[in-house]
């Protein structure tokens, strides 16, 4: 490097180390102002310097937003580079950088699901993705497989370093729940993993930033600290300012709270009426649930009063894939056919002992397009023993009617004293993985992001959607005691009514 051209290829010491980590699939960040994207273009050029015709693959979801934070500014690559372009070592052109030995860097986007598809054919040696949290788990591990390296030429300081990856990310946004699944849940900050093939076979690492790892960014910004202390949501600041990845800003259903809405499972009483809901999937999730309503206020086992019209959604079943450690996979359907789901239902609900008096389901299921349709295929797979009516689809309100997503809200709100209308065992798990998670729409915002998990949502929405609500029972009118004995009126006129 010393007979080149200098660079400012400067790291700071946290960022140092996610450069010179052992592990070769590796989450930098949390805070904002970590100093993730400089991390990435100086090791993009670092690496690119030393090893002839490495291929760097740079994602960011919007192409604008790749230009405005790659390629301008006094610390983009177009910046970094100039001595090198001017000395005639590297060029510019377009989305692509181009060195003196062969390798490049590729600056990439994937805006829609769809777009993954433009990289089929590519062999990624060195896979570099901002904003990973902006990304769907499927773009990932589609991009993750296109990781490969066949007949480079590595020195003795890079053997077993390659080929890698490199995300940044913020806590938030629809990528939230699967990053922080997939390399924050259960693991230690630095800590390293080999992944089983399944995984993808890397040696997985998350290195966690903060603001105070990247003193340019005080130095450059001396306000961008108090910037974000302002942010106003306090989740925001825990989030943003501090890397908290167990808060989720921004959600749907900001008004979940485990503590409130997840209990432990109890005996239910047999006068309760039983009902059911479903959210059917093939190639993605499908989501049934099973439901009781409270007749009159209840206090569980645990000592947690339930309030009367309470719904309480006991079992579920939801079809996605699972892993090999049997955790289900983000989105990722069973593709059964619906004959077989009914099967399972039916065994499920043999096994529940009271079955329900109703189901509601996904009125698309409905449709027959010139063969049986998917509801009455559920029906056969069942032996005839559980049937279907379509559920009140409606998603957000209207001419000033509840639809479902504020039905949902407004159970989880609760009652005039707080308690919640709906509540989950802590064996859904389906539903508390997935419903907490869930992002407004952008383009309406009144909607939930419906490129996120929402099947178990959906399954809710339905149920709310399409059981009344029960009111609490009147007290009975209170009756001043007389000769006639107590809770009896007086008649009309006595003197002891007045």
């Amino acid at each position: 490097m010393s007979q080149l051209a200098p660079l400012n290829l400067h790291l700071h010491k946290k960022q140092g180390e996610a450069f010179l980590t052992l592990a070769t699939e590796v989450l930098y960040g949390g805070a904002a102002g970590g100093g993730k994207s400089h991390l990435m273009r100086i090791a993009a050029i670092i690496w690119c310097a030393a090893i002839a015709g490495l291929q760097v693959y740079i994602f960011r979801r919007i192409r604008d937003d790749l230009v405005k934070n790659h390629m301008e500014g006094p610390k983009g690559f177009r910046s970094l580079l100039a001595p090198w372009v001017n000395a005639g070592l590297c060029q510019i052109v377009e989305d692509e950088i181009r060195f003196w030995n062969g390798a490049k860097i590729y600056l990439c986007h994937c805006k829609d699901e769809k777009d993954i598809y433009k990289y089929q054919g590519a062999e990624i040696h060195v896979l570099i993705i901002d904003e990973l949290t902006h990304f769907t788990e499927s773009m990932y591990r589609f991009l993750r497989n296109r990781v490969r390296m066949v007949g480079l030429v590595l020195g003795p300081d890079y053997v077993n370093r390659f080929p890698r990856i490199l995300c940044g990310a913020n806590p938030g946004n629809k990528g939230h729940l699967w990053v922080k699944r997939m390399f924050i849940d259960g693991t230690q900050d630095m800590e390293m993993r080999q992944m089983p093939a399944s995984e993808g076979g890397m040696l997985r690492q998350y290195i966690r930033a903060r603001l105070e790892d990247n003193p340019s960014m005080s130095a450059d910004d001396p306000g961008y600290e108090g910037r974000l202390e302002g942010l106003g949501s306090s989740a925001l600041v825990r989030a943003m300012r501090w890397g908290d990845w167990d808060i989720i800003d921004g959600a749907y259903f900001d008004c979940w709270d485990s503590q409130r809405h997840v209990i432990r499972p109890f005996t239910i009483p047999d006068s309760w009426p039983r009902s059911r809901s479903g959210d059917w999937g093939s190639a993605k999730p499908f989501s049934f649930g099973w439901w009781a309503q409270v007749q009159d206020d209840y206090r569980t086992e645990e000592g947690i009063w339930l309030p009367r019209g309470c719904l309480v959604r006991y079992r579920e079943f939801y079809g996605a894939k699972k892993d090999e450690s049997g955790v289900s996979l983000p989105n990722t359907g069973l593709k059964l056919h619906a004959v077989k789901v009914g099967e399972e239902l039916d065994k499920i609900e043999a096994k529940l002992g009271k079955r329900p008096t109703d189901g509601v389901l996904d009125p698309a299921a409905f449709a027959e397009n010139g063969g049986p349709s998917i509801a009455s295929e559920l029906v056969r797979g069942s032996g005839g023993r559980i049937y279907w009516r379509p559920a009140d689809n409606k998603r957000v309100a209207g001419r000033g009617a509840m639809a479902g997503w504020d039905q949902v809200r407004a159970r989880l709100e609760g009652d005039d004293e707080g308690r919640p209308m709906i509540v989950c065992f802590n064996t859904c798990l389906d539903s508390i993985r997935t419903i907490p998670a869930l992002q407004h729409d952008a383009n309406h915002p009144e909607d939930i992001d419906s490129d996120m998990e929402d099947h178990a949502a959906d399954d809710w929405r339905y149920e709310c959607n399409s059981r009344m609500w029960l009111r609490p029972r009147k007290e009975p009118e209170k009756t001043k005691p007389n000769d006639y004995g107590f809770g009896r009126r007086a008649p009309s006129g006595d003197w002891m009514t007045s």
